[in-house]
C-alpha cells in the first residue's frame, strides 16, 4: 500500500520530534563567551572546550560562540527572556560580571534570574609596586597614603567602579582614605597601567595575581605587596602576604565560570553539574586551569548560587558605601 506523501512528511516531523525529545544536555553543546574573541569569557569557554573534549566528557565538540555588549549584559538579557530552556547552552561569566550585575548594569534581570551552574577557577586581585619602589609591604603603603595621599597615584585598567577601581578603593579604604580623595588614573588595559607603573607615572597598580606572575616571568620590573585572598597563592607568587596577614582584611577574588538559563531541567542541569564535578576533581583539569592562569576553584549547583548570593550582597554593599550610581 502507498502511503501518501502528507503521511511521510508527518512520520518524518514525528521521527525528527521524537529525536528532538531525546537529545540530552551534552549532545551538540555552547558555549556562549559574551564579548567579542579573546580576553576572559573566551578564556573561560575554552578551558571548558578543553577540558571536557580531552576528558571525553562530551561526544560532540564543545562550540564557543560570542555574543558581546554590556559587559554580559546582552547575553545575560539573551538567555533568560529568549533562550531560558536550552539544555545545551553555557554562558560564561566572572567576578565583573557579578559586579555590574549589583550596579544594575543588567538591566531588569538579577542574580536570582539564572541557574549557576559552575565556578571553574578564580584569579585574585593584588597590590602591585615597580622592583625599586619605596615600598615594600602594605603597611609601607599605607603609611605614605597618610603622610600625603597626593604622592600616591593608583592606576589599573579600568574606570570608576570597575574590578581594578575597587581594589584600589578597598586599598585606600584600609588605610583610611575615603576613595572619592584617591588619585587614580585609569587606562586601556592593564598593559598600560603596567607600563606607567615602572615608568613612575603612577606608583601602585592594582591588577590580578595571574597577570602579574606572568609579567615577572616575563622580566617586567615589579613587586607584589600583596594578594587579595584568604590564604596564600601557590607557584611563584607563595612567598608574598595576603592582606590580612598584613592587618588588612581586604579580599577580591575574580571567578570564573558558567551560568545556565532559568528554565533548564533539574535533571539535565544535575548532568552538567555531575559532568564538572568529576571534570574539576582529575589532576588532569587542575593542569589545563593552572595553564590558563587560574588558581583552583570548584564550586557547581547549590553550593555555587550561595556562593553567589553572599558576594552579590558584598557587592551591593560596596555600591552603597562609594556611593556608586546604580543603572536604571
Amino acid at each position: 500500500m502507498r502511503v501518501p506523501s502528507v503521511a511521510w512528511a508527518a512520520l518524518a516531523c514525528s521521527a525528527l520530534l521524537s529525536v528532538s525529545a531525546l537529545a540530552g544536555p551534552l549532545d551538540k553543546p555552547e558555549c556562549i563567551a559574551p564579548a567579542k574573541p579573546g580576553g576572559g569569557f573566551d578564556l573561560t569557554c575554552k578551558l571548558a572546550q578543553s577540558a571536557l573534549q580531552e576528558g571525553k566528557y562530551i561526544s560532540d565538540p564543545l562550540r564557543v560562540s560570542y555574543m558581546p555588549g554590556g559587559i554580559g549584559a546582552v547575553a545575560y538579557n539573551a538567555i533568560v527572556a529568549q533562550r531560558p530552556a536550552e539544555n545545551n547552552t553555557i554562558v560564561a561569566f566572572s567576578g565583573g560580571s557579578l559586579l555590574n550585575l549589583a550596579q544594575g548594569k543588567f538591566g531588569r534581570y538579577n542574580e536570582n534570574d539564572v541557574r549557576w551552574l559552575a565556578a571553574i577557577g578564580t584569579d585574585y586581585g593584588a597590590i602591585i609596586v615597580a622592583e625599586n619602589s619605596p615600598l615594600k609591604s602594605i603597611k609601607d603603603l599605607v603609611a605614605a597614603i597618610k603622610a600625603d595621599p597626593t604622592k600616591v597615584v593608583f592606576g589599573a585598567g579600568g574606570s570608576v567602579g570597575s574590578q581594578d577601581w575597587m581594589k584600589a578603593a578597598l586599598t585606600a579604604r584600609a588605610a583610611g582614605l575615603d576613595p572619592k580623595a584617591m588619585r587614580f588614573v585609569a587606562f586601556e588595559g592593564g598593559g598600560e597601567a603596567l607600563t606607567a607603573l615602572q615608568g613612575g607615572h603612577v606608583q601602585v597598580y592594582s591588577g590580578d595575581a595571574s597577570e602579574a606572575e606572568e609579567q615577572m616571568k616575563a622580566g617586567a620590573k615589579i613587586r607584589v605587596l600583596a594578594v587579595l585572598a584568604d590564604k596564600r597563592l601557590e607557584g611563584k607568587l607563595a612567598s608574598v602576604p595576603t592582606m590580612k596577614e598584613q592587618g588588612y582584611d581586604v579580599q577580591w577574588p575574580i571567578i570564573r565560570g558558567f551560568y545556565m538559563g532559568p528554565k533548564v531541567s533539574d535533571a539535565d542541569f544535575k548532568v552538567w553539574t555531575d559532568t564538572f564535578d568529576k571534570m574539576m576533581a582529575t589532576p588532569a583539569y587542575d593542569k589545563l586551569r593552572a595553564e590558563r592562569g587560574l588558581f583552583k576553584f570548584a564550586l557547581t549547583g547549590k553550593a555555587l548560587e550561595s556562593y553567589i548570593k553572599e558576594r552579590m550582597a558584598t557587592y551591593r554593599q560596596l555600591v552603597t558605601d562609594f556611593n556608586l550610581k546604580v543603572a536604571n
